[in-house]
Order: structure tokens, then C-alpha cells, then sequence
């Protein structure tokens, strides 16, 4: 089993940063900049997928000429509610809204994970689901929480693993899946690439 291969995260977020750097595997970053915008309609679960390989892809192609080991990661979140995918809030009224519409219900979280081996080219990507059950929320109580500026670059306007966290009530499945990279996935599919975690 290699344990020192090298992992190119296709994420300028710094919460999947953070989880990567937990592995205590190297890493390295490699922003993809892709479209995330998709034409075709698809399920929450393949649209993750998707665009999880499309970052995976984009970064893949631009580094593997110069760089002939390694594994290429590309993730993507969202967050939905009764069919409706909440993106990240446009501005504060929109973050303020989102979060009316989750406050005192369940609600899905996707994420999806691609990897690809820069030495052979093979490709997984798969996806995972946890599902979160917030508190009811007063309209002062969401007010506050956009005013302090963490939900504005968020999926879903909240962060489980800020003060978002206050107004969760507890979750069934993975923690990091909601903060945006499953770790117990990522190192089910790093097994398949030879790569053990633990």
C-alpha cells in the first residue's frame, strides 16, 4: 500500500482544506475555476457527482503534463429541501430567506467526491447523503447569525461547523459530509487507488 502519494485538492474552500489536512497525507491545492452551471436535469445526487468530476477533470487536465503522480480530488456541496437546491446566499436577504425556509425541518445535504490517478487515469466518483434537522428559529435569531457574515459563501447560508452549528439539532450520517468532503468516503475511495488512511 503507498501511503505518501501525493493529493491535489480541486477546492479553494478552506473547510475541505481543513478535513484534507486531517489525513495527514500530502496535499497539495489545485483550484479547478470551472462552470458549475448545468444544462441537463439531473438528481441532487448526480449533480454533485458531476460537477465533482468536472473539477476533478478540469484540474487533472492542467496539471498532468508537468506532474505524473498523484490523485486529483474534486468535491462539490448542496444543500436541499422539499426538491429545492439552496445554493449560496446572493446577498444578506437571501442567506435570511434560506434559512426561514430550513429553520424547524429537516433538510438533505449532497456531497460528492472524484478522484482520478494522474499515472493511470482511472477515474471513481460517488456521492453521499446526510440529512439535518434544525431547530425552529426565531427572525432575530437568523437576522444575528447573517449579520456576523458566516453563511454568505455557504451552501444552504449556514456552516455546521461554525456558529451555524447552534441552530442544528442533530444530523443522521456524516458531519464532514455536510461541512463539504466526507472523510469516511474520501478514504473508501482512496483504498481503491491503493492508499491507505488509517
Amino acid at each position: 500500500m503507498l501511503n505518501k502519494t501525493n493529493l491535489i485538492l480541486a477546492s479553494s474552500s478552506p473547510r475541505r482544506q481543513e478535513l484534507i489536512r486531517s489525513l495527514n497525507l500530502p496535499y497539495t491545492i489545485c483550484v479547478s475555476d470551472v462552470d458549475e452551471t448545468l444544462t441537463e436535469i439531473v438528481t441532487p445526487a448526480e449533480m454533485v457527482k458531476v460537477l465533482s468530476a468536472k473539477k476533478a477533470v478540469a484540474v487533472y487536465d492542467k496539471i498532468r503534463s508537468e506532474q505524473k503522480d498523484g490523485i486529483v480530488i474534486g468535491a462539490d456541496t448542496i444543500v436541499v429541501k422539499d426538491g429545492k437546491i439552496l445554493g449560496k446566499p446572493k446577498d444578506k436577504n437571501d442567506a435570511i430567506s434560506k434559512l426561514q425556509h430550513l429553520q424547524g425541518a429537516a433538510h438533505e445535504v449532497f456531497s460528492g467526491i472524484a478522484c482520478i490517478d494522474l499515472t493511470t487515469g482511472k477515474k471513481i466518483v460517488k456521492s453521499q447523503t446526510t440529512i439535518v434537522h434544525m431547530k425552529s428559529l426565531q427572525t432575530d435569531q437568523i437576522e444575528r447569525y447573517v449579520n456576523t457574515g458566516e453563511p454568505m459563501d455557504k451552501a444552504g447560508a449556514y456552516a455546521i461547523q461554525g456558529l451555524g452549528a447552534t441552530m442544528v439539532d442533530s444530523i443522521e450520517g456524516s458531519y464532514t459530509n455536510v461541512v463539504g468532503l466526507s472523510l469516511s468516503l474520501l478514504s473508501d475511495m482512496l483504498l481503491e487507488f491503493g492508499i491507505e488512511v488509517i
